[in-house]
């Protein structure tokens, strides 16, 4: 499906792809407006949801009630800080093995996964 070409959807791309905190929604609006006053929470929400569910950006669902959003689309894994709630990419080797691990007791097929891992970022691990 071709999407008719939206300048504020193409804002809120552009602002994605130059973070790389994964910002909400509401960072995403908060900054975008600055580009575009008139725009709204709404369509920020909308098009958020839109770009996720064609595969365009990632929805990330960390586990403080609110998404994230991430332009990289490829197989990465994200860091969760405990202390800040900051969402880092991971570089680190693919871990799909994993789905054959998981499978093994499983009379399905699993299809994919998706995996955060969980602790103390940097900045806080020195701060104590």
């Amino acid at each position: 499906m071709a999407l008719k070409y939206s300048r504020q959807r193409q804002l809120i791309k552009e602002f994605l792809m130059s973070r790389k905190d994964h910002p909400t929604a509401d960072v995403v609006y908060m900054n975008v407006r600055q580009d575009d006053p008139n725009i709204s929470l709404g369509t920020v929400y909308r098009n958020l949801t839109l770009l996720a569910d064609i595969g365009e950006i990632q929805r990330l669902r960390v586990g403080d009630g609110v998404d994230h959003f991430d332009a990289d689309t490829s197989p990465h894994y994200h860091f969760i800080c405990s202390e800040c709630g900051s969402v880092i990419d991971l570089k680190m080797d693919n871990i799909d093995s994993i789905i054959d691990i998981a499978g093994m007791n499983f009379d399905g097929k699993i299809q994919g996964h998706v995996t955060y891992f969980y602790g103390i970022c940097g900045n806080c691990h020195h701060k104590d």
